[in-house]
């Protein structure tokens, strides 16, 4: 290895006595040059240690190789693991992803999507806001570059959406609920941040008149992602109160229900399904922290693998297809009951 430092791919062809174009090329496509040339490219980079600049490579493709990945907050570990989950799946693929959080703020959103547009990206995967998205800016984006959008759905933005099946993922909690005790009541933030809580609450209470019950809506004051404070503050009052007409809650989400469940804890209430309990307290995502609570929660758990793979899968298809403006499609998948000690 030489000591001198290798600045771009212009010196590297100098001093490895191999043309320009040739480099540029193997560096595209390494099976594209002949085999003795490869050999000798590649005893050059052992030689002179030089690591081409990826992006750079990647803005004189017609078509680049890099994919952009953005979710709402990957401080929420929910966000944080399906995005590891696509991310891999795009390495996996040959592509570079390049992942970037909007840290809870939908003018992030949009500025990240403006930030990707700059490195001309060979797509986008998105997990969107949804209510409180810039829809126009979204849609400005996806006008030109193909985007496959998970987890969260805006109708007719993007070119695919792969998510959860949240009809079924909340009767089949809701049966089980309704089938090992009293009914449960539903409790939510007023002002959901995501779509998702919407169409859950819309599951429950089909699911509750499906199975002859009066369904029971319960609304935390407060919007953010700060749901464990919001749901300790907001569902320790109705404790207190004694508000829930019912001894079993369903909340919106997993976070939700964690703060529901130290809420429940701080007023010596005890939590499960056992005869010396007084609560039962389920949720939804299969958060990762959920199994760890004191006790374990309930919950129904999201395909994370599935989820990401398919709309990786989805976005490649779409890159690979030749057909422009095709049908949107939208791919569903199933939850799984997890029954842990809290419901």
């Amino acid at each position: 290895m030489t000591d001198r430092k290798i600045r771009n791919m212009e010196e590297f062809a100098a001093v490895s006595g191999i043309s320009r174009p040739t480099v540029s090329k193997y560096f595209n496509d390494p099976d594209s040059v002949r085999a003795t040339t490869r050999k000798k490219i590649e005893a050059a980079l052992d030689k002179h240690d030089y690591q081409p600049n990826v992006f750079a490579i990647n803005q004189n493709r017609r078509k680049t190789k890099n994919l952009g990945v953005v979710v709402p907050n990957l401080a929420d570990p929910f966000f944080s693991e399906i995005a590891r989950r696509v991310e891999l799946a795009c390495i996996d693929a040959g592509y570079s992803p390049i992942l970037l959080s909007s840290h809870g703020t939908p003018a992030m959103e949009r500025d990240n999507l403006s930030s990707l547009r700059s490195l001309k990206p060979a797509g986008v995967l998105l997990a969107p806001f949804g209510r409180l998205s810039e829809k126009e800016a979204i849609k400005a984006f996806d006008a030109d570059f193909p985007m496959v959008l998970f987890d969260a759905n805006i109708n007719d933005v993007g070119q695919a959406f792969v998510g959860t099946n949240n009809a079924q993922s909340i009767d089949l909690m809701v049966e089980y609920l309704c089938r090992s005790g009293e009914p449960p009541c539903f409790f939510e933030m007023k002002s959901p941040s995501n779509p998702n809580a919407n169409k859950r609450r819309q599951a429950y209470i089909e699911s509750m008149e499906r199975h002859g019950q009066t369904p029971e809506i319960y609304q935390a004051e407060g919007e953010g992602w700060n749901f464990e404070e919001i749901g300790s503050l907001e569902g320790g009052r109705m404790l207190s109160d004694r508000a829930f007409r019912t001894n079993t809650i369903l909340c919106s989400n997993d976070r939700l229900a964690i703060g529901v469940l130290a809420a429940a804890y701080a007023r010596d209430i005890r939590v499960g399904h056992g005869s010396n309990c007084e609560l039962r307290i389920a949720g939804h995502d299969d958060h990762p922290f959920s199994r760890f609570t004191c006790p374990p929660l309930t919950t129904i758990a999201q395909d994370y693998e599935a989820i990401a793979n398919r709309a990786v899968n989805t976005l490649f298809g779409i890159l690979n297809s030749e057909e422009n403006g095709s049908e949107r499609t939208e791919t569903l998948f199933d939850g799984r009951l997890i029954m842990r000690d809290s419901a």
